[in-house]
């Protein structure tokens, strides 16, 4: 087992060190305090009960929980990393990020250290199997997501099908009845990560609220992906006059490949996109796009987290509602 000695090597500082910001006795640096809990997690060190017993004051430090796997797109969740860090040092607190999949494992060694006051949850599953653990611990926890039973525990997200229906409605308005959504990869669908399954349900009951003919096909990112989901969608919907994107990887290759197919954005094809707002604008065509708003979401996350850390109450799940801007890329169907 690591040792308070094999800490302090591997922070560069003293164990009396290592011993105050496991004690909070005395004051510790940010800097210092986020090393050495840094090292007290990649070694999985777990001080012994009278060190525990000495934790008796806040760390200063927040978990952010994000695990970066192979289909996540890190440009647009590192604006919500940035936008947790921000909130998180306007109230004197640091943030450890964990990337790993650990699954539960790094969430129990994170909090049994007592490395941090409170955890902050993304990449949600609709049944998280994270959540029976995060119930299980001494400190408070926040979801940036909303798992299938919310029941007990805080969350923050986008409402992503008010979002879609939305989208919906928008190009609903400028005349078009046959409109297909790109979707995220496979992966994302099958894993169960719900802003993707809220999207979807949003879309098909926004379908039938406005009478619309749609269908929806999965993308995998890159031109190959692109090429086998607009082939789907000429297959299953010939006549489609507009797409609701919903995967930010797949913009690029998607415009791209329009264009060397002849087919003018928005002359013979509309597009909203679902996004971070400088996505949208960076592309040949300024999109129209709901709005990916990670800053607000990450904000409120931390104030949450913050509330639940002096005692006040969460008040359960809050849905941003969505934001959509009109730029360049939508216009009543062609003919």
């Amino acid at each position: 087992m690591p040792t308070i000695s094999d800490v302090a090597r591997a922070a560069g500082v003293s164990m009396s060190t290592v011993s105050y910001v496991l004690s909070g006795r005395r004051p510790i640096s940010a800097e210092t305090s986020a090393r050495v809990r840094a090292a007290i997690a990649d070694l999985g060190y777990h001080p012994h009960a009278g060190a525990r017993a000495l934790a008796s004051s806040r760390t200063s430090v927040l978990a952010l929980v994000v695990p970066l796997r192979a289909d996540v797109n890190v440009p647009v969740i590192m604006q919500f990393v940035t936008a947790v860090v921000t909130a998180a040092r306007a109230v004197n607190h640091d943030v450890l990020l964990l990337t790993k999949d650990e699954g539960t494992s790094g969430l129990e060694r994170v909090a049994g250290a007592t490395m941090v006051d409170a955890l902050i949850v993304m990449d949600v599953e609709s049944d998280d199997l994270r959540l029976p653990a995060l119930g299980a611990l001494k400190q408070p926890s926040v979801l940036i997501g909303l798992p299938d039973d919310p029941a007990g525990i805080a969350c923050v997200d986008l409402d992503f099908a008010a979002t879609a229906m939305e989208c919906l409605a928008h190009l609903a308005g400028h005349g078009h009845r046959r409109i297909a959504l790109v979707g995220p990869s496979p992966s994302v669908y099958e894993r169960g990560t719900t802003y993707a399954g809220r999207f979807l349900d949003g879309f098909t009951k926004g379908s039938r609220e406005l009478g619309l003919e749609t269908v929806a096909h999965s993308c995998e990112p890159g031109t190959a992906g692109v090429r086998d989901c607009l082939a789907w969608i000429d297959t299953e919907q010939p006549g489609t006059t507009a797409l609701v994107v919903h995967n930010e990887e797949a913009l690029g290759p998607l415009l791209e490949e329009l264009r060397a197919r002849g087919r003018r954005i928005p002359g013979d094809l509309s597009i909203v996109a679902v996004c971070p707002r400088d996505v949208a604008t960076a592309g040949p065509v300024r999109l129209t796009s709901a709005d990916i708003p990670a800053h607000e979401v990450g904000t409120l996350a931390v104030q949450t987290a913050m509330d639940l850390l002096d005692g006040r109450p969460a008040p359960g799940a809050r849905l941003l509602p969505p934001i959509l801007v009109e730029r360049d890329s939508c216009a009543p169907p062609p003919g």
